[in-house]
């Protein structure tokens, strides 16, 4: 459902009252050369003669084709077939990034993307739009979080998520997150829950649903001059299972799991006031395959 913003969506979707981010293919390695006597003060070395220069032009030849012929594919890719198939884990997996001609949204429900391929492509676009969603601040507000859940959520599953949110998202959580009892941020304070989708890939497709895993990293926290709950991030990965309702993909399950979490970087964390002009000054995405 969410990022990790509090919330624990290992069974239900309910915020989480511990950690807000628990740390929970191919892959591609990179190689780091360090300053030598012969580098460039980048640490780059020369290009010493035509033939290494030759080289290095072959290579941005094919890549260059390589990308126009991925563009050319189209839709053949994994992550662009029929919904309703019977392709279980083993068949599943990540689709191409290219693009497949497929308009993966069509239109909006509100503030949320609607109107998704009726393919493996739109599940994994809905997902991850509906994990933004369920990972904003907006779910903290009553009337805006049943709106979200009218949006996103099978009709007939509709009531149950309610049910468990309202309970979820009480006075003591807020508290712990060092908001006021109605869920609004203190004066002087802003408060921050996002949730950013890094990839999507089907992991069952079976009697008419489709089950999506959304890797995601998270932002949360109150930003602001003396916050006691500093914004911090974390990983983890959303499952969804979703059927095609009333012409649209919607959530029927919902569950989450830390990780994967890369190796902290050594960047310079920033100030309250730069977390909050930045949450306030970049918008969002609509996310799609």
């Amino acid at each position: 459902m969410s990022h990790g913003d509090e919330r624990d969506y290992r069974s239900e979707p309910g915020p989480r009252t511990e950690d807000p981010y628990s740390t929970i293919g191919g892959t591609r390695q990179t190689r780091t050369r360090l300053p030598g006597d012969d580098n460039d003060g980048y640490g780059r070395r020369p290009v010493r003669n035509t033939r290494s220069l030759a080289m290095v032009v072959g290579v941005v030849v094919l890549l260059i084709a390589a990308i126009a012929l991925a563009n050319l594919g189209g839709g053949e890719g994994k992550g662009s077939g029929a919904g309703g198939g019977g392709k279980d884990s083993a068949t599943a997996g990540a689709g191409p990034t290219a693009a497949t001609g497929t308009k993966p949204v069509q239109g909006k429900n509100g503030t949320i993307a609607a109107g998704f391929a009726h393919d493996e492509q739109g599940a994994q676009s809905a997902a991850a739009n509906y994990a933004v969603a369920l990972g904003s601040a907006e779910m903290f507000d009553k009337a805006q979080r049943d709106a979200i859940l009218d949006a996103i959520i099978a009709p007939a599953s509709v009531e149950r998520f309610r049910t468990t949110l309202d309970t979820a998202y009480s006075p003591g959580f807020f508290a712990n997150l060092g908001l006021n009892d109605d869920g609004t941020a203190p004066a002087g304070f802003t408060f921050i829950s996002r949730t950013t989708p890094v990839g999507t890939k089907v992991v069952k497709v079976a009697d008419g649903r489709t089950t999506v895993d959304v890797w995601c990293t998270g932002l949360i926290g109150l930003a602001g001059e003396g916050s006691t709950k500093p914004v911090t991030d974390g990983w983890f990965t959303i499952t969804t299972e979703l059927e095609w309702v009333e012409g649209d993909w919607k959530i029927v399950t919902h569950s989450q799991k830390d990780g994967p979490a890369p190796v902290d970087g050594d960047s310079r964390a920033s100030s309250a006031e730069e977390i909050a002009g930045a949450v306030n000054g970049f918008g969002g995405f609509t996310y799609a395959r």
